[in-house]
């Protein structure tokens, strides 16, 4: 089975939520950037599963990130701002015919959301739902995650894998 997890992370916390979910989908999963996230790397996957934080209270934009980039506010570190956004990557992803599932790192209490934008992306490109969308709890606005979230993101990817088979 090709698994490829795509994500974006500005924090970090994103990232470690993604590499989780490869880890628990077993060997020759990877988690990649939406910079890494090229036609050819996740061309023929038979699971992808792609996330981002929630910012703004929705799946972050271009011009989003340019005004955090221009106000990066009291960050304990600096943002990495190099990579597309989901956004952007999931509009120009290639059609596929995999399976296909969507998760978000948020505070707890976000009113807003990234996992239906992201889910529809994926749709749009071919690819069908294995599983209900994912959120992932961090503390604080620029993370940490919550105690005990990289464990539940190892045991969905384990999920993932068992319900594709």
């Amino acid at each position: 089975m090709k698994a490829i997890v795509v994500y974006e992370s500005h924090w970090g916390n994103t990232a470690a939520i993604a590499r989780a979910i490869a880890a628990g989908l077993g060997p020759g999963a990877a988690a990649v950037s939406t910079q890494e996230a090229s036609d050819a790397v996740v061309t023929g996957a038979d699971l992808l599963v792609a996330g981002a934080p929630v910012l703004g209270f929705r799946l972050p934009s271009d011009e989003f990130l340019a005004s955090l980039a221009t106000n990066p506010g009291n960050s304990p570190t600096p943002a990495d701002f190099s990579g597309p956004t989901l956004r952007s990557w999931l509009a120009r992803l290639p059609a596929g015919s995999g399976r296909a599932a969507a998760f978000e790192t948020r505070l707890w209490w976000s009113p807003g959301g990234a996992t239906r934008a992201i889910a529809d992306g994926l749709e749009r490109a071919g690819y069908r739902s294995v599983d209900t969308p994912h959120r992932f709890v961090v503390k604080g606005k620029y993370g940490p995650l919550r105690d005990g979230e990289l464990e539940r993101a190892r045991l969905w990817g384990a999920a993932l894998a068992q319900a594709l088979g």
